[in-house]
């Protein structure tokens, strides 16, 4: 099938300014516009195999992340990316430049997907795990499928400020103010004795490069979020979890065999809507076993904050024993907003 490549970034450029991105709603915008056959970079992406749209390869961050990549090295765009304003002549100009005399380097960044490790998803993720904490009161292992830089299974060690709480500890230099609806959840946040994920293209947070990918997929008018990765960062620096690669309904079903002694949560952020149906089936699997050999000694969480066609994303979580799922609140995809109802 062939894809409509400036509607893909027509799409994105919508997404954009409801995340909250008027540069890049602009810069997509531009793109679909004024991007013509004609150059290496260019032809690649009018001649992308797969499916270019933002739900599936999504072409267009992909060149978006090599562009702010080059930018946070210092090498282009230093005079018309955020915080300057030029108008889109100027803009689009240097964009032309840069994507002629970096082709390599664009066409590199092209062959991978995006992966934002947006932290602000923490901002469920602390109250899911006070949940958790509530119900199994005992140390857990924190399991991330698409982990990319595994930033998000260090969230019991930032700091979430609640209208009537706070969750984390209060020194933490990574701080997160959604802003919240609902009901206060549980405060208490339970140990964490084990950090592992998985992900095709994992990411060292020690090697500058990794770090470098982690940031360029930020959006430049979004200083807040490069801050707080930035923070993030550092916080996994001191003691690294284990990423490995690895398809992640494989890797999940060698580590759920294995006992760990302790109690365990499985948790995803907008990250199963790139798996593989294969690889869907056997996390769904997977889970299912772990779920049925639970015991109040050995408990077992599922957390989900996944894209459903609604509202920002549901989250969902699943406990055992017993099994029930049920949808704790709806999030901004960016974790600017959480609507909670808890459990």
């Amino acid at each position: 099938m062939t894809y409509d490549i400036p509607r893909a970034f027509r799409a994105q450029s919508v997404a954009c300014a409801k995340l909250g991105s008027p540069f890049m709603e602009r810069l997509m915008l531009l793109f679909a516009e004024r991007l013509t056959p004609g150059t290496p970079v260019a032809d690649r992406v009018f001649g992308w195999t797969g499916d270019p749209r933002p739900q599936s390869d999504n072409v267009p961050l992909r060149l978006a992340g090599a562009l702010h990549a080059l930018r946070i090295e210092g090498l282009a765009l230093d005079t018309v990316y955020p915080p300057h304003t030029v108008d889109d002549d100027d803009l689009w100009h240097e964009i032309n430049r840069t994507l002629e005399a970096f082709p390599d380097r664009i066409l590199n960044w092209l062959e991978s997907a995006p992966q934002t490790n947006e932290v602000r998803r923490s901002a469920v993720l602390l109250p899911a795990l006070a949940v958790v904490e509530a119900r199994f009161n005992r140390p857990i292992e924190v399991l991330e499928l698409g982990a990319s830089g595994g930033l998000n299974l260090f969230a019991d060690q930032f700091h979430l400020q609640l209208p009537n709480a706070e969750i984390g500890p209060p020194e933490a230099k990574v701080r997160l103010c959604p802003d919240w609806t609902g009901p206060t959840p549980p405060t208490a946040l339970p140990t964490v004795a084990s950090r592992r994920g998985v992900d095709l293209n994992p990411l060292d947070p020690t090697r500058p490069q990794d770090r470098l990918r982690l940031l360029a997929y930020l959006w430049p008018d979004q200083p807040d979020r490069l801050e707080r990765t930035s923070a993030a960062i550092d916080l996994a620096m001191t003691a690294p979890a284990q990423i490995d690669q690895a398809d992640a309904g494989d890797w999940l079903t060698d580590v759920l065999d294995a006992p760990s002694g302790l109690g365990r949560v499985v948790f995803h952020t907008i990250a199963a809507q790139y798996f593989p149906a294969a690889t869907k089936a056997k996390v769904t699997t997977a889970l299912a076993r772990a779920g049925a050999t639970a015991t109040p000694l050995m408990p077992f969480a599922h957390l989900g904050m996944e894209a459903d066609g609604g509202l920002g994303a549901v989250v969902t979580l699943t406990m055992w024993p017993g099994g029930e799922t049920k949808e704790i609140a709806r999030a901004d995809f960016h974790g600017r907003w959480v609507n909670w109802t808890g459990v």
